[in-house]
């Protein structure tokens, strides 16, 4: 016995250090279909993972609401239910205000402005995640916003009355200051509300009019751009730590790609998805002066409303942005 014992210490010396590292399987969660680019940026990013560590890591994608729907992802994450997950900053504004700074109408209206202010929430999120048992990974900007109608827009008189979908605080508030009956709504679930008469319009990207099928329910779609408002996906902290140390790594670096890739895809799925609703028989416009200037005096007052309710932390993320805008201007 002695001698198979020694025989096995001389084996596990001898056998590479990876044989004897730790390996793991996480499930990660998703609201969105596959032909999203939000769940094509995943899967390329579970692609580098799996790869790079050797099948360390391995990620199982429950994409489409299969597993978890996509507004209880980041508790699901957060609890240990999944490892990984993909959630929208705006649905958590009742936790924290900097979760629906993005979704203030023209605060990034365009891809460079939305870049910058990911880069100056980053610290705070760090801090604010980490004591919920969470880290961001990964930051994905949506493509610029609009809205669909049954009927054509022509002036913000003809949003009086309408019943909107919406999907966070910040763009229910702006949905009602310009005249809309504003609904927070999954996206999963617009089908449904226009089949039952809850809704007759949407405030969202082309991305979503696609996922949504939006033609079978509205025939206009008036681009504003006004928001570009992200997503992340974060990865339970206690499943991240039990990683080795160079696969940490791995998803770290990995993530980081996904973030830059994940802005490049949003940026051409903005312009391929505006070309498949028009392929789809909707007719598309750019938003008239009249409602450009209308949503830019909703967002200048619904910014000083959140600097209001802001604590100094929060308020100096807006500052330290602002100036950022102000310097690459």
């Amino acid at each position: 016995m002695r001698g198979f014992a020694k025989w096995m210490v001389g084996l596990s010396l001898a056998l590479p250090a990876a044989a004897w590292s730790a390996s793991a399987t996480w499930t990660m969660a998703t609201g969105y279909p596959e032909n999203s680019f939000f769940t094509q940026n995943i899967r390329q990013f579970i692609s580098e993972v799996e790869k790079e560590s050797g099948g360390r890591l391995k990620i199982d994608l429950r994409p489409n609401d299969t597993l978890i729907k996509h507004d209880a992802i980041k508790r699901a994450v957060q609890t240990g239910q999944v490892q990984a997950g993909e959630v929208r900053l705006g649905v958590y504004g009742n936790e924290d205000a900097m979760y629906v700074l993005d979704g203030l109408p023209n605060i990034a209206a365009n891809y460079e402005q939305a870049w910058l202010l990911m880069q100056a929430q980053k610290p705070y999120f760090d801090k604010l995640l980490a004591r919920n048992n969470l880290r961001a990974i990964t930051y994905v900007s949506w493509p610029g916003q609009g809205f669909y109608t049954k009927t054509p827009v022509k002036s913000v008189d003809d949003f009086k009355g309408k019943r909107l979908r919406i999907y966070s605080q910040p763009t229910q508030k702006m949905g009602e200051m310009l005249g809309f009956q504003a609904t927070i709504l999954p996206f999963s679930e617009v089908p449904q509300a226009f089949a039952t008469g809850l809704i007759d319009s949407l405030f969202t990207s082309a991305q979503t009019g696609i996922d949504t099928q939006a033609w079978d329910n509205v025939k206009y779609f008036m681009y504003t751009g006004t928001l570009h408002n992200k997503n992340m996906v974060v990865v339970n902290e206690r499943a991240f730590r039990q990683l080795d140390e160079d696969v940490q790594r791995i998803v770290l670096e990995a993530g980081e790609r996904a973030s830059k890739r994940g802005f490049e895809m949003s940026r051409k799925a903005g312009q391929d998805t505006v070309e498949q609703l028009r392929a789809n028989g909707m007719e598309v416009s750019e938003a008239p002066e009249s409602i450009q200037q209308a949503l830019a005096e909703v967002g200048q007052a619904m910014t000083a409303d959140w600097r209001k309710s802001a604590t100094p932390e929060q308020q100096k993320v807006l500052d330290d942005y602002l100036e950022m805008k102000k310097a690459g201007s």
